[in-house]
């Protein structure tokens, strides 16, 4: 329900806070009063495009704010609010719009700012505007279809379908994504198939590559560090007999000697004799690492070749591959097997969804012939309620049939709703083609009224609904909008006494003038009373309220 409306400098509205009882409220105003503008401020609400010709002609920006309430069971709401990460545990919701006069807006509910699709998709659950274009709607198959369901309790059925057909949609699509991926794999499995064999019987290992290159250049080299490491044996110990050069160790042990005989006067050369000793020790033992390298050299010219050959292998893989290491060959290895694994996984995971889709595709079918069987027992009693209604607004003959149709299979089944009409009884024709003005109005009428019962509706604002209608077709209208007030908050934009006078509440638009009598501003005031027989009695008499006027209003308000 909305409880409140604040608005600033929006249009003709300088300033505008008012509150909003529950029941039938009517608003009513001479033309050009503004009552759109005050409809237009709602509309922005709703998510309307922002426009800088909204905002007060010298003002920075315009604000329209509301307060509606929000019961407990209203989980459709609440539910969205906690979507968006939306305060949704108060019971009251607030939303505001800003404009600025560059027509730029920002959209809040409860203080958080959210874009204007979450304020529209949010406030379309709160209040619907039915203004007399909106007969549009029954050119909207969504919406007869809804009106249809609404009225055989369809909803539990409905969302079922609903479900059922994301999931065979979501099926369809992902067995499509994998068989168009196994196909590319099939055209490309062969040449996958021979880049793999080539790596596999390369027999690569990981550090292969650093390994084979140390050793083709110690191959490539071998004579010269032979040759080196023989030259360093010789300074260690030479091998000609009759050389006049003692070995190295021979000499370091001469040292120690002499400074042996030379510490019996000199104690320090003891200690630089340990440390010759030490050095000679160490330097043996280099000798013998020196001979064992020189020994391990290998001078083979077949292991040369064989190297060559390997290096040259994986060369031309890097190259062939793309990679600079043999790691980065063996990874491209693995995907490449992964690759073809994954065909014959793709394979079971076909067989898998088929076997998935088929089974939800029956349980779709059978919610759709369910839904088919429920719309078809439900229309006729739908058409007479139509009918009924349209026969009290004083279409006598009206003739008014739902007729439940094949259509393409959607989320709401396999039908499609189509409404025949006639004002005459003659024949029945499709309700777009075939009703006047007033005739729409009342058949829109009955038709929300209807849903007024079998849906838990938002505030319903009626805007000139009455239009083409007077008398006591206008009574009849008031005496409907006022039935549906009884179950929820109805606002009733009107012209005609007889439907103003059944509200529960009443509200004035008028047009004054600033103090320099040049600017004109709107202004909305409730009134009751003897200010409410006024209302009614210019309504009725124009301009000129005369006594017969007053009396006559009196009588339509039930006041003695």
């Amino acid at each position: 329900m909305l409880r409140s409306l604040q608005i600033r400098n929006y249009k003709l509205v300088d300033s505008l806070d008012i509150d909003f009882p529950e029941g039938l409220v009517i608003i009513t105003g001479q033309t050009g009063a503004g009552k759109s503008i005050l409809l237009g401020a709602l509309s922005l609400l709703l998510g309307e495009k922002a426009d800088p010709s909204m905002v007060s002609d010298g003002a920075g920006n315009c604000v329209v704010e509301a307060v509606f309430s929000l019961p407990d069971t209203d989980t459709s709401v609440r539910s969205l609010l906690e979507d968006n990460e939306l305060d949704a545990g108060s019971s009251e919701l607030i939303v505001r719009r800003v404009v600025s006069s560059a027509g730029r807006s920002r959209s809040f509910v409860n203080d958080s700012p959210v874009s204007v699709q979450t304020l529209r998709d949010i406030t379309l659950k709160l209040v619907d505007i039915h203004s007399q274009h909106q007969v549009l709607l029954l050119n909207d198959k969504d919406f007869r279809l809804s009106l249809l369901d609404s009225f055989a309790g369809n909803g539990e059925l409905l969302a079922k379908c609903s479900e059922a057909y994301r999931n065979v949609r979501s099926t369809e699509k992902e067995l499509d994504e994998v068989t168009r991926e196994m196909e590319r794999l099939s055209a490309e499995r062969d040449y996958l198939q021979s880049r793999l064999e080539r790596l596999q019987q390369a027999s690569l290992r990981a550090g292969e590559l650093e390994e084979l290159e140390a050793e083709q250049k110690q191959l490539a080299n071998a004579e010269e560090i032979k040759q080196e490491l023989y030259g360093v044996s010789e300074l260690f110990d030479p091998s000609d007999p009759v050389s006049d050069s003692l070995s190295v160790g021979s000499s370091l042990k001469e040292m120690a000697r002499c400074l042996d005989r030379a510490g019996k006067y000199l104690p320090r050369a003891v200690a630089l004799s340990e440390r010759v000793m030490s050095c000679r020790t160490e330097l043996e033992d280099i000798a013998d690492e020196v001979a064992s390298l020189n020994s391990g050299i290998e001078m083979s010219q077949e292991r040369l070749d064989a190297v060559d050959g390997r290096l040259s292998e994986i060369y031309d893989l890097l190259k062939k591959y793309s990679e600079t290491t043999v790691e980065g060959l063996l990874a491209h290895q693995k995907t490449l097997e992964d690759s073809l694994s994954d065909s014959d996984s793709l394979s079971d995971r076909q067989i898998e969804l088929r076997k998935r889709l088929s089974v939800l595709t029956r349980e779709l079918e059978g919610l759709c012939s369910a839904l088919s069987d429920s719309r078809r027992k439900a229309s006729p009693s739908l058409s007479k309620a139509v009918e009924d209604s349209l026969h009290a607004l004083e279409l006598e003959h009206a003739r008014f049939t739902v007729e439940v149709r094949d259509s393409a299979l959607s989320s709401k089944g396999t039908d499609q709703a189509v409404f025949m009409f006639s004002s005459s009884g003659g024949e029945l024709l499709d309700v777009t083609r075939c009703a006047s003005g007033g005739e729409m109005s009342r058949l829109m009428l009955s038709l929300k009224a209807i849903m007024a019962r079998y849906v838990n509706m938002p505030t319903l604002i009626f805007d000139e609904i009455d239009t083409g209608v007077s008398g006591s077709v206008a009574d009849k209208i008031g005496r409907m909008i006022c039935s549906m007030g009884q179950d929820m908050q109805v606002f009733a934009i009107t012209h005609l006494p007889q439907v103003a006078a059944k509200g529960d509440a009443h509200y004035v638009v008028e047009k004054d003038y600033d103090a320099l009598n040049v600017r004109a501003v709107s202004t909305v005031r409730p009134v009751s009373g003897h200010d409410r027989v006024v209302e009614i009695a210019r309504m009725l008499s124009g301009s000129t309220i005369t006594p017969a006027a007053i009396e006559n209003a009196k009588e339509l308000l039930g006041i003695g």
